[in-house]
């Protein structure tokens, strides 16, 4: 069984490990529940953006910008440039390949502007372009002063300037 995720996190960069099944997206959900009982302040989302098939990349944007009063636009504009969006914007999310549709759910995930984000397995089924632009970005953002950057995947990137791993080895039941 993982171990409960604090309430808080320090302001950084910080990865969780673990295999299949070691509950690494429990844990993100967990933390961002515990996060938010004090004020919304916490933002996880499934990269597949489930049940949104019929809705375009633009209203997915629309959608959490609604709910995150620090939204930055000038980020998500350079982030669709950075990440080659921009012929899909207008497309609904079932016309888009895996690693678009997930592209276009990180794009929001990182324009959000919240004080803590977790991204579960962010580099699945991206290309090698895209994630060289999420490790960029993620590796600026290790030293923002008021934002904190959780990341599940199997490996910590070594490229990344983590404050701590927390492994989580054991499967979960």
């Amino acid at each position: 069984m993982p171990p409960n995720p604090p309430a808080h996190f320090q302001p950084g960069l910080y990865a969780i490990t673990g295999g299949e099944g070691s509950g690494k997206t429990r844990y993100l959900r967990q933390l961002c529940e515990a996060s938010n009982a004090a004020a919304p302040a916490a933002l996880w989302l499934d990269l597949a953006l489930p049940g949104q098939d019929e809705q375009t990349a633009l209203q997915v944007w629309q959608a959490l910008q609604a709910r995150c009063p620090d939204w930055n636009a000038t980020l998500l504009h350079e982030l669709v440039d950075a990440l080659k969006l921009q012929e899909h914007t207008g497309k609904e999310l079932f016309r888009l390949s895996t690693g678009t549709r997930r592209k276009v759910a990180l794009a929001g995930l990182l324009s959000a502007g919240v004080a803590l984000t977790c991204l579960d397995q962010p580099y699945a089924a991206l290309d090698q372009a895209s994630i060289r632009v999420l490790r960029s970005f993620l590796h600026d953002m290790a030293d923002h002063p008021q934002r904190t950057w959780v990341v599940a995947d199997y490996e910590a990137a070594p490229q990344l300037p983590w404050r701590q791993v927390i492994a989580l080895d054991a499967a979960v039941p």
